[in-house]
C-alpha cells in the first residue's frame, strides 16, 4: 500500500475524517453532528494539529491533538479521577491525543502506530495523555505497546455509555 502520513487540514477534511471515525467507532449521524462541532472548536486551540494517513487520495486514518490545558472540558472531567490516584500532575506539560481513528478495513496494519508516533514526535511536551474505552481492546494494546500506562480506570464521561481509561506515556514513545 502506498501510504502517506502527513499534515491534515482537519477543518477542510472534516467530513472525510468523521466518516472514518463513524465507521471505526460505530457512530450514528446525531453523534457525528455533535463531534463536528467539537472538532471545529478543538482545531482553534493554540497548538492543535492533525495528521492523516492517505493512500491514493483516500483518507484511511487520522489523529489530532494539542497541548493539554486544565481549562479544557476533557481535563475537567478526568482531573478528579487522576487526583484520586495521585496522577493529576499528568494534566500539566502533556500533549493530549484527542482522537485517533483508522478505517476498519485498514486496521492492524500499523497505521495507528505511525500516526500517533508521528504526531507525538513533534510535541514540545515531555509526555502524552489520552483516554480510551476501558476494555481489553486492540487500541489499548497499541497504547500499552507504545509505553502508555493506566493512570485512571473506570472514568465516566457525561453521555458516554461505557467507562474510559486515562493513559499516559513519556515522550518519545517507545518503539518496537
Amino acid at each position: 500500500m502506498d501510504l502517506v502520513i502527513g499534515a491534515l487540514d482537519l477543518a477542510a477534511h472534516i467530513d472525510e475524517a468523521l466518516a472514518v471515525q463513524a465507521l471505526a467507532f460505530g457512530l450514528g449521524p446525531e453523534e457525528v453532528a455533535v463531534r463536528r462541532q467539537i472538532v471545529q472548536r478543538h482545531m482553534q486551540y493554540q497548538g492543535a494539529r492533525a495528521l492523516g494517513a492517505t493512500s491514493r487520495g483516500q483518507l484511511l486514518g487520522f489523529v489530532y491533538g494539542m497541548p493539554n490545558s486544565r481549562t479544557h472540558w476533557w481535563s475537567t472531567v478526568v482531573e478528579p479521577y487522576l487526583r484520586a490516584g495521585g496522577h493529576d500532575d499528568w494534566l500539566d506539560d502533556s500533549f493530549v491525543i484527542t482522537e485517533l481513528h483508522v478505517h476498519p478495513d485498514h486496521q492492524n496494519r500499523g497505521i495507528g502506530r505511525r500516526l500517533i508516533t508521528a504526531i507525538t514526535d513533534t510535541a514540545a511536551e515531555p509526555r502524552s495523555i489520552l483516554s480510551a474505552i476501558d476494555t481489553d481492546s486492540p487500541a489499548r494494546g497499541l497504547y500499552h505497546s507504545l509505553g502508555y500506562v493506566d493512570l485512571a480506570r473506570r472514568v465516566h464521561f457525561p453521555s458516554a455509555p461505557r467507562p474510559y481509561a486515562v493513559m499516559g506515556a513519556p515522550l518519545p514513545l517507545r518503539r518496537r
